[in-house]
């Protein structure tokens, strides 16, 4: 139930890590890829890879602070490729800082990258569904925003932010047969990742906090959730956030 041959998904922030693995899931599943990248020279074969496993790949200029450009990606995906079936909303990122100290301006960045891309995003592909008869729509929350992470609010709100609105969409859109769901990761071995996870003690305390599993998660563990959500095997389940944390938020 989870073929998604004929569907074309977008993911955006799939140069690496999480949004590659997404990307590579979702052509396995079947679905042709619109393949958002922030700079689209860094790619770094992905593109051939989605291809040798028989679909189509589109190379996408996302960076998805600048609205503008990424709904004309979205627009010529659905020119180039035919429809646009999935949007996966996995771009993001966030700034530490106690929250003291955290200014305006990182504050916005944050939510800029986070949260204000994930609902333009959302509504302009939203738009393309509607008039297409229904799709889906996956949005990359996190663990931050069920639990309270020192010295990143900022990047908490935003993706607390992330899954009320996943639950605000799916209302109102689910009369379109637009179903809009949610991944909840923890800590996942990323490039964005390690650096902190190569601190010993970071390390440590963070294996200990994922309280059922005590382990790191892999990038695969949260691109098989979201084909899942984004397939027809989740065609009952909307504004749900699926949380991917080892136990971490059961604590």
């Amino acid at each position: 139930m989870n073929d998604m041959t004929g569907s074309v998904a977008v993911v955006t922030g799939a140069a690496r890590g999480i949004g590659r693995a997404i990307a590579l899931d979702l052509a396995r599943a079947g679905a042709d890829i619109g393949i958002g990248l922030r700079d689209p020279s860094s790619d770094d074969s992905l593109a051939d890879e989605i291809r040798a496993l028989g679909r189509r790949a589109l190379p996408l200029a996302m960076d998805v602070t600048d609205l503008d450009a990424s709904r004309t990606a979205l627009d010529r995906v659905v020119r180039e490729l035919g429809s646009l079936d999935v949007l996966v909303n996995n771009a993001g990122g966030g700034i530490g800082g106690d929250a003291i100290d955290v200014t305006e301006q990182d504050f916005d960045a944050v939510w800029a990258l986070n949260t204000r891309s994930t609902f333009f995003l959302s509504q302009h592909a939203a738009k393309h569904m509607r008039d297409a008869g229904g799709g889906s729509i996956v949005n990359v929350a996190s663990q931050a925003g069920l639990v309270a992470l020192p010295g990143e609010s900022s990047y908490c709100v935003s993706k607390a932010a992330i899954i009320h609105l996943t639950k605000c969409l799916a209302v109102e859109w689910g009369q379109f047969g637009i179903r809009v769901n949610a991944v909840a990761p923890t800590f996942i071995e990323t490039d964005g990742t390690a650096g902190a996870l190569a601190d010993p003690a970071f390390r440590a305390d963070t294996v200990e906090r994922i309280a059922a599993l005590h382990r790191i998660g892999k990038p695969g563990e949260v691109s098989a959730a979201v084909t899942f959500l984004a397939s027809s095997a989740a065609s009952l389940i909307t504004g749900h956030t699926l949380v991917i944390d080892g136990g971490w938020t059961a604590r």
